[in-house]
């Protein structure tokens, strides 16, 4: 009988460990999801996409870029090539951010169609090219603020 005890208290002990490991694994999942969408995936989600976390990957379109230093925010507008949609980030972008570049941004949809964006990526290849010699240094490092 005491056997017997031991082994249900094993039992039970691991089913009590397993179901506390579960619930906090699982338990708040849902909070910290983030969706990858492109602009059109946004738009066609509507009131759903507005207030979720998403990442939103598109290009940089020409003529959109809208720096101001001296705030330390940064408009422009992103496209899949079917949609567009207005970004608003704060925080200096990188160094690469340019207009046709793609970009990943995280952040929210606002109720005005805005897209509220904490965090700016620079999509780029893994492939180095090295410069063309007939280009002058000045060009080879312009940056957000040269826009």
């Amino acid at each position: 009988m005491d056997d017997k005890k031991r082994k249900l208290f094993l039992v039970l002990s691991l089913l009590v460990a397993g179901g506390a490991l579960a619930f906090i694994s699982l338990g708040n999942i849902g909070e910290n999801l983030v969706y990858y969408w492109n602009p059109t995936e946004v738009k066609e989600h509507g009131d759903e996409a507005v207030g979720a976390t998403i990442r939103l990957g598109g290009v940089v379109q020409e003529g959109t870029v809208d720096w101001d230093d001296q705030r330390n925010e940064l408009n422009f507008d992103i496209s899949d090539g079917t949609t567009t949609l207005k970004v608003h980030a704060t925080g200096a972008p990188p160094q690469m951010f340019r207009p046709g570049i793609g970009v990943l941004v995280e952040g929210t949809m606002t109720k005005g169609g805005i897209f509220e964006s904490e965090r700016l990526m620079v999509k780029h290849s893994n492939e180095y090219k090295a410069p063309e010699g007939d280009k002058e240094a000045s060009e080879l490092y312009k940056t957000v603020e040269n826009l």
